[in-house]
């Protein structure tokens, strides 16, 4: 699921990925079928065209300018026929609109979830042509790839639907959704998984569509040495 605010510059490269990554998934397990729904969000540029170049990516559109809102419809109107009885047997994925996906993003969450995890916080990295190299260095010291990273970003985040639900979903916040949902996931009993394994490249760029948000991170991280993340 991907909540996207006037990205058609970057949206395309995020849906090929994910197309790629629908099709690994199909190759490995052709039992389980995968959809991906793109949330777009007060969109006044291109976006929306962009989504129909992928015939077989969803769309739905809201007017909020809320991405913990987005997030949260787009899970409602993917899932909302799913009955709480099997929900344990259907994983949710959400990534954002300047991110790209490997191939193997769902094929690993898909693995994690075979084994008994309910919910995964992967890896995200910028992407390095975006940004200097010293602001790339500083990223790197406090993103180390490491299992049990303490880290959590919407572009990367993976949960059983039963556990989000037990969650309460996505709160309708302007940021830290993604955080929220893990903190009441983990309460709740979630089994929590901070992997490595399942890892995304995002936009580098330090001006971005909510404030406080990623964007805004990588922008102080850019005039200042000694940031924690």
């Amino acid at each position: 699921m991907v909540p996207a605010k006037d990205e058609e510059a970057l949206l395309p490269r995020a849906l090929h990925s994910l197309d790629v990554a629908v099709a690994e998934l199909a190759l490995a397990r052709p039992d389980l079928l995968a959809v991906v729904t793109v949330v777009l969000d007060a969109c006044t540029d291109g976006s929306a065209r962009a989504v129909a170049d992928h015939p077989a990516v969803r769309a739905v559109s809201l007017d909020v300018r809320c991405v913990g809102a987005a997030r949260a419809h787009g899970v409602t109107r993917a899932t909302g026929g799913v009955a709480d009885e099997v929900a344990d047997r259907h994983w949710l994925a959400t990534t954002d609109a300047d991110g790209i996906v490997p191939a193997d993003w769902l094929v690993r969450q898909v693995v994690l979830a075979d084994s008994g995890i309910d919910l995964v916080a992967g890896t995200v990295e910028p992407d390095p042509g975006d940004l200097d190299p010293v602001t790339l260095a500083r990223w790197w010291s406090l993103h180390p790839l490491s299992d049990g990273h303490p880290h959590v970003f919407g572009a990367n985040l993976g949960v059983r639907l039963s556990a989000y639900r037990r969650a309460g979903g996505f709160d309708a916040v302007a940021l830290h959704e993604d955080v929220g949902l893990v903190e009441r996931a983990r309460s709740t009993g979630a089994t929590f998984l901070a992997s490595s394994a399942v890892h995304v490249r995002t936009s580098g760029r330090t001006r971005g569509r909510a404030p406080g948000g990623f964007a805004d991170y990588l922008g102080a991280l850019a005039t200042g040495p000694s940031l924690t993340g």
